[in-house]
């Protein structure tokens, strides 16, 4: 029985939907639903009967680890027991934002604007509850992908005055805080608004120490290189406060990510890819072992990656793959090449044959393909690569101007690395610099680990092979600024350093990446090199 036909089921029986309620209804029918689940305490006042107010706090308990279908089905649960209650509508909503750091389908966006619409016409029973449908419809106003953006900053200022309005409202500071790290614009680099909301959250962590949204969110406020130390203590905390939520066992890794703990975030999407499994979440599935993939090549583990990508598409849903899914299903096998400097095998990745309903994902093949065939002796034919990432670039341009960027970012990234192989190593080097400059003034996105290739460490490694170690030194460090731990950066700091005839440096790099890598693979030749410097066996 597929996942949302066991949520259904639970829901009908007016039972609680949860993974180990599911799990229960998969494996012995008798119990179902008969252990509580771990997803920490959520309370939520609305004035409806209390009937429905428990089926709304377990709604938003979901909701808050991101498990929108089953909050959705509460929510619904919710309204059976009390069809007047009007934010049951405001709730199936907002389950129909899905990720908010992802535009929703339009389809979710229609579907959300009649639920609103409907909670107007029925009338909200108090000003605060038709404050918060006032505000959601802002979200749900249009249904087009280019105006989303524009439509999440209405709704964030709605939400702002919401929370000033009733500053006593918990749940009204918790969407406030949420929604300012999801508005906020990726080149402000003074990081205001997720710090507002991460002080919003912090405050009110001490008052509601079970809550699952309040450490959810803070690990998303705090998931830029300058913040990420601030969040280790929400990441400790969340996967074992929601440990039946395949997300909230994935979460922690956004945090371990930045600062380089590796076997944390192998650890965290391990244990979040097999409940993405036995609940049916396939996107939650690809995302954790997107992560998971990264942080096993970070540390040298390239057949652990290898085995944990071939695992990858266990999870069965009836509803359709949203965009983590497609971005993981192509960064992958992308990331096994361009780790392991596989040129060859990222040269021989298959090209999209069409554009994909996520053209951002396509072009990551594309950039994969044109730097394997750059580096691997054959840079003009990575023309054909780069011309498609400059026609998804364009394509996005109208549609999505953040992916529009990071695309064309790839596009400059991968001529620069074929203007370099094909002798023309000057302006390689420019572009190359160019493109680094450029991706240091955004920030990545929530759907991946990291870059393929981030644009600098392809500069630094250029520089390296044009004989400039002491410059290219100076940009490996670099890269370990924004990416701590990362095992090209780090291997590529202490080729350069010994080049550069830096033994201090070199050493101390060659230490690092041996602390990084204690359990990597044989085969990794930067590791024998590092071991050779400093002297171990």
């Amino acid at each position: 029985m597929p996942y949302s036909a066991v949520a259904r089921a639970l829901i009908a029986a007016g039972l609680v939907v949860t993974p180990l309620a599911v799990r229960a209804q998969q494996h012995d029918h008798s119990h179902a639903g008969s252990q509580a689940a771990v997803l920490g305490r959520v309370h939520f006042p609305v004035q409806c009967s209390p009937e429905a107010q428990a089926a709304f706090d377990e709604g938003m308990k979901l909701q808050h680890s991101f498990w929108y279908q089953a909050a959705g089905q509460a929510f619904q649960q919710a309204r059976q027991r009390d069809p007047g209650c009007t934010m049951t509508h405001w709730g199936e909503a907002l389950s129909l934002l899905t990720n908010p750091y992802s535009p929703p389908s339009p389809a979710n966006l229609r579907q959300g604007r009649a639920l609103l619409e409907e909670a107007k016409r029925l009338g909200a029973r108090n000003e605060r509850e038709a404050a918060y449908v006032d505000a959601l419809s802002l979200v749900f106003a249009g249904d087009d992908v280019a105006q989303h953006r524009a439509r999440l900053g209405a709704y964030r200022d709605a939400m702002g005055q919401l929370h000033a309005r009733f500053p006593d409202d918990t749940e009204g500071a918790i969407q406030y805080a949420l929604i300012l790290g999801v508005a906020a614009s990726p080149a402000d680099k003074t990081y205001a608004d997720q710090l507002r909301g991460a002080a919003i959250l912090e405050a009110e962590w001490e008052r509601q120490p079970e809550h699952p949204g309040i450490v959810h969110y803070l690990i998303h406020l705090y998931d830029y290189p300058p913040l990420a130390a601030r969040g280790v203590r929400a990441a400790e905390r969340y996967a074992t406060l929601a440990a039946d939520a395949a997300h909230a066992l994935h979460m922690p890794s956004h945090i371990f990510t930045r600062i380089g703990r590796w076997d944390g975030s192998i650890e965290s999407n391990q244990r979040s890819a097999e409940r993405a499994v036995a609940t049916g979440d396939v996107d939650g599935e690809f995302h954790a072992i997107d992560y998971m993939v990264y942080a096993y090549l970070q540390t040298g583990q390239d057949e652990a990656a290898r085995r944990a990508l071939s695992s990858a598409g266990r999870a069965r849903s009836a509803t359709p793959p949203r965009n983590a899914h497609a971005f993981a299903a192509a960064a992958m096998p992308a990331r096994l090449a361009l780790e392991r400097g596989a040129w060859a095998e990222a040269a021989a990745l298959p090209a999209p044959a069409q554009e994909g309903a996520f053209p951002y994902t396509d072009a990551l093949t594309h950039f994969a393909r044109a730097i394997g065939l750059a580096r691997s002796g054959r840079p003009q034919e990575a023309s054909a690569d780069i011309e498609a990432l400059r026609r998804i670039a364009e394509t996005l341009r109208t549609r999505d101007a953040y992916w529009s960027e990071q695309v064309d970012i790839q596009r400059q990234s991968a001529e620069g690395v074929a203007l370099f192989a094909a002798g023309r190593q000057e302006e390689g080097l420019t572009t190359l610099r160019a493109a680094a400059d450029r991706e240091g003034r955004t920030e990545k996105h929530v759907v991946t680990p990291g870059p393929l290739a981030p644009a600098r460490e392809l500069l630094a490694e250029a520089l390296l092979e044009a004989r400039q170690p002491a410059a290219a030194l100076t940009e490996f460090e670099a890269v370990q600024q924004t990416e701590p731990r990362r095992f090209r950066a780090v291997a590529g700091a202490a080729r350069a350093a010994e080049q550069a005839g830096n033994r201090d440096a070199a050493r101390r790099h060659y230490a690092a990446l041996l602390e990084i890598a204690p359990n990597a693979d044989a085969s990794r030749q930067e590791l024998v090199q590092a071991r050779a410097f400093v002297g171990t066996r």
